[in-house]
């Protein structure tokens, strides 16, 4: 009994290790992608009020209220595309420690002695 005591405890403190290393790639990851998302959408957002900018200096003689109100049009439209992507990203969503829950699944299976799924 004592023996398998020591094996169970050995082996959740193998999981939990495990589940460890999963959290904290995960929160790296996650780091890593809002620190890209918000310096990309900085620079897009630069660049496009700077072609904006410019197609109305251009347009200034002739169309200058066409090309500002093409310019908004066109910000208007990006907002939209980005605010119905950012709903599609959220309602994805991924299960979470998914190879803690497939090592426990092999262990429940070893244990009753089933081959894993």
């Amino acid at each position: 009994m004592r023996r398998l005591g020591e094996s169970l405890l050995a082996l959740g403190r193998i999981r939990l290790e495990l589940l460890a290393i999963e959290v904290q790639e995960e929160k790296d990851r996650i780091a890593l992608l809002l620190l890209w998302s918000v310096l990309t959408a900085l620079a897009a957002g630069f660049g496009a009020v700077f072609v904006a900018l410019f197609v109305t200096v251009v347009l200034w003689d002739t169309h200058r209220l066409a090309a500002l109100g093409g310019s908004a049009a066109l910000f208007v439209a990006l907002a939209v595309l980005g605010v119905l992507r950012l709903q599609r990203l959220a309602g994805r969503h991924t299960t979470l420690f998914q190879s803690s829950i497939a090592e426990l699944r092999q262990d429940g299976a070893a244990l009753r002695k089933e081959p894993p799924p």
